[in-house]
């Protein structure tokens, strides 16, 4: 239908599209992304925008609220959110980018994810405009005949499209039939909730896109796909995740949020100010110009940008005092007065086991890394030697990098 708006309308129109492309990475397709802004200014009937989220780990990370920013802005602009918690999904777990099937979480596990996530996703979005549903209330009562109907509207060649399927296909690893649900629930909640406009990231095209095909099959409007682009860890080259250990959570405490924050590489300051921001475009630019032409030091760039984030997930009075500490510990080199301590056995021990058993490493050869990178320290020096025996005494520090300490109580 051609909706014919008045000029106030159609400013009105060209101003939503303006919020809603900022830094998203596609829009699929966007002319009919425009069609549907035009409806809802022309009846005053807001869009039915979905989020998807399967509680998979207890924590909301840095990453996933670039997505969840997006989802504000269209609340912002005067649209409905529908928060799906993949409480029923969540237990086989998207297969998206993984090479081999997926541990199955338990109902509980899933459960009890979900309460950290429902508390969490408010401090991002709106509560007055957040429909929190869980797609269990719609999954788990389908018979085996709805299953079949939701099979039959997709062939296993358009499955093996999924460039991870191909992969694994490709290199006779297996896939499991249950993977292949995955994206038809995700699609079949967009039916459900008759959805106009779905977000995620860029790795979930083909997901997004599912749904458009189910709603099709069902006769419905389809969707419109905006995704947004992955935020990397404090790696610099992965997808910031909690299974890699290159996190931010955003209930973190202040000094760990702010010290991660002001860890992350100069390459992608920029990429996290434009995605986790919420200054305007022109004065990031504007910052963006002072770093590169050498008037402005990353790292008070960095710090502008750690303050900001620590003051919205934890408050103004946690920002001040993670300022005062990261000056303290990390520019005038004293040591945090709030050290965990940790009890250990006063006999010899290899220093990889020790890093381990300490939590300031997930495995012994991420141990072994950080050694070799030269960021692990005992009692303020560098530990250079991989297959070192050290013998603890009472007090000593170790530390890896320059925010995580233990004190050792022997």
């Amino acid at each position: 239908m051609e909706w014919q708006l008045t000029p106030a309308q159609e400013a009105e129109v060209e101003r939503q599209l303006a919020w809603i492309r900022r830094g998203v990475a596609e829009i699929v397709p966007e002319q009919e992304l425009v069609e549907k802004i035009r409806m809802s200014v022309a009846t005053g009937k807001p869009l039915r925008v979905k989020l998807g989220m399967d509680p998979t780990a207890a924590d909301i990370h840095l990453g996933h609220t670039v997505v969840l920013h997006k989802v504000r802005q269209f609340q912002e602009l005067g649209h409905r959110a529908h928060l799906v918690i993949g409480n029923f999904t969540g237990r086989i777990g998207d297969p998206t980018d993984k090479s081999e099937t997926r541990k199955q979480l338990s109902a509980e596990e899933v459960a009890e994810n979900a309460k950290t996530y429902v508390r969490q996703v408010y401090k991002v979005l709106d509560p007055a405009k957040t429909e929190i549903v869980y797609n269990a209330d719609w999954l788990a009562p389908l018979d085996f005949a709805d299953v079949i109907r939701l099979a039959s509207t997709v062939t296993v060649a358009r499955m093996l499209e999924r460039e991870d399927f191909t992969k694994r296909f490709r290199d006779n690893r297996p896939i499991h039939i249950h993977e292949f649900f995955y994206p038809l629930m995700q699609a079949y909640d967009s039916v459900h909730l008759e959805t106009d406009v779905e977000l995620g990231g860029t790795d979930q095209k083909f997901n997004l896109l599912m749904g458009r095909t189910l709603q099709r099959e069902f006769g419905q409007p389809m969707q419109i796909a905006v995704m947004m682009p992955l935020l990397e860890g404090l790696d610099g080259v992965h997808k910031m995740s909690k299974s890699l250990g290159n996190y931010i959570g955003i209930d973190e405490a202040p000094n760990d949020m702010f010290g991660k924050l002001m860890s992350i590489p100069d390459s992608l300051l920029f990429k996290y100010y434009d995605l986790l921001s919420l200054r305007e475009a022109t004065d990031i630019e504007r910052m963006r110009q002072a770093v590169d032409a050498g008037q402005m030091n990353p790292r008070d760039a960095k710090m502008e940008l750690a303050k900001e984030l620590v003051t919205r997930f934890l408050g103004e009075e946690a920002a001040v005092e993670a300022v005062d500490h990261w000056h303290k510990v990390f520019q005038a080199g004293a040591l945090p007065e709030d050290m965990e301590e940790v009890p250990v056995p006063g006999e010899p021990i290899w220093i990889v086991k020790l890093l381990t058993d300490l939590g300031l490493a997930n495995s012994n050869s991420e141990a072994r890394r950080a050694i070799a990178e030269g960021s692990v320290r005992l009692n303020g020096e560098k530990v250079l030697d991989v297959d070192l025996q050290y013998e603890p005494h009472d007090g000593d520090v170790l530390q890896r990098g320059k925010r995580q300490f233990r004190r050792l109580r022997v």
